[in-house]
């Protein structure tokens, strides 16, 4: 039943609201849990009502987790900011976010100015979560606008809390990707990522930093892809000699997306070549006893896809499946958001056409336990030719 009394504070009062599950993260499915019947318009009308009160329920909970942003405990701040990236990463919800994007923007400014360590890890995360759901334009710019130098004072600032660093590398990135106006500015904060990855030591903020760095390639201007090129091609090969699998990955997707990029474009690419696929075999085919195991089966699979790109121009597709469409990645230069995957608008379903394209639970069942047989034999069957599938 929706709720009756709703107490209005400020401060702490939600402090101990409880973290939102997977029942709370997929509201919109309720109705649709089990299979209809002759009933089935009286079932819809408590289930919508059902529907209605889960939603105003979720929603409160939000609301709860930015009024705590601006407690006085650290942790429980903290799980404010954790709640609210839980539930943008789940659902689109730019109506609820666009109202309260200020107040949002506001608590993740102080947090990452005043936090500490995990505080500003979480507040960097939810920073990115924020511009992705209000998407790109002038919303996103002005949330963007706001937190930008923080970002770029955090990522260079060597005294600052590694975690935090981390997390602002990458969402710096993506930031930078959804919410930038001027090329300009996304050529200055790749410098800052060129800053970390090309000094000689090697941690996960490095690789993160070169990780950013690549994406912001997509949307270079071919003068600027010369440039990168011309710089930074002849040096991208040292690092596949680091002592981490995380970088030598890195780096070998970025050689990748850089041969891409600039095939057509810089007939000097060539001599490149040879010396690039030398160490891309090496590590395609790496039998060295004192890397781990899991190590160099991911290492392996990445690099031989790398491998693959570099002398053949050859991509193993992927397909990602959202909702009724798909997404097939054909290349490596992954770029972002349905204008540049060129999905066009998105599909409208009706109410009608979304019930009939559900199943019920128990054909679920089914469908999923005669999928897992599948994967268990064929697993069984190739245990000494296992693939590790790399991250997305």
């Amino acid at each position: 039943m929706p709720r009756t009394k709703k107490k209005k504070s400020k401060g702490g009062q939600h402090g101990h609201v409880q973290p939102f599950s997977d029942e709370d993260a997929s509201i919109e499915t309720l109705s649709h849990c089990s299979s209809y019947s002759d009933t089935a318009s009286v079932a819809e009308e408590g289930g919508e009502a059902s529907e209605d009160a889960a939603l105003e329920d979720f929603q409160y909970k939000l609301k709860g987790f930015i009024d705590s942003t601006v407690d006085k405990s650290a942790k429980t701040r903290q799980g404010a900011l954790d709640g609210l990236k839980t539930a943008m990463a789940t659902r689109i919800l730019y109506e609820f976010i666009s109202e309260r994007r200020m107040t949002i923007t506001d608590s993740i400014e102080r947090c990452l100015k005043k936090g500490k360590g995990e505080e500003q890890r979480a507040a960097a995360s939810l920073a990115c979560l924020l511009c992705i759901q209000l998407g790109s334009g002038i919303e996103s710019e002005e949330v963007f606008k706001t937190l930008k130098l923080i970002f770029k004072n955090i990522l260079a600032d060597g005294s600052a809390n590694i975690q935090a660093r981390q997390a602002v590398a990458t969402s710096l990135g993506l930031c930078t990707l959804v919410a930038e106006d001027d090329i300009l500015d996304v050529h200055a904060t790749m410098e800052c990522f060129e800053n970390l990855f090309t000094r000689p030591q090697t941690s996960q903020l490095h690789t993160n930093a070169l990780l950013s760095w690549a994406l912001l390639l997509t949307i270079c201007t071919a003068n600027q892809l010369k440039d990168v090129l011309r710089k930074h091609l002849p040096k991208l090969p040292r690092l596949l000699e680091s002592d981490d699998v995380n970088m030598r990955i890195a780096a070998g997707e970025t050689i990748a997306l850089l041969f891409e990029l600039a095939r057509d474009m810089d007939a000097s690419l060539s001599l490149m070549t040879g010396m690039s696929c030398d160490k891309l075999n090496a590590l395609a085919t790496d039998c060295n006893k004192h890397r781990a195991k899991t190590d160099k089966r991911k290492q392996r699979s990445v690099f031989r896809d790398v491998l693959r790109a570099v002398e053949e121009s050859d991509f193993q597709p992927e397909t990602i499946r959202f909702g009724t469409e798909r997404m097939i990645i054909d290349s490596w230069a992954n770029e972002f958001i349905r204008d540049v995957f060129e999905l066009g608008p998105p599909m409208l379903v009706d109410s009608a056409t979304m019930k009939a394209m559900k199943i019920s639970r128990f054909e679920r069942h089914l469908h999923n336990s005669a999928a897992f047989k599948a994967r268990t034999k064929a697993r069984s069957k190739f245990r000494d030719k296992r693939v590790d599938v790399g991250e997305f």
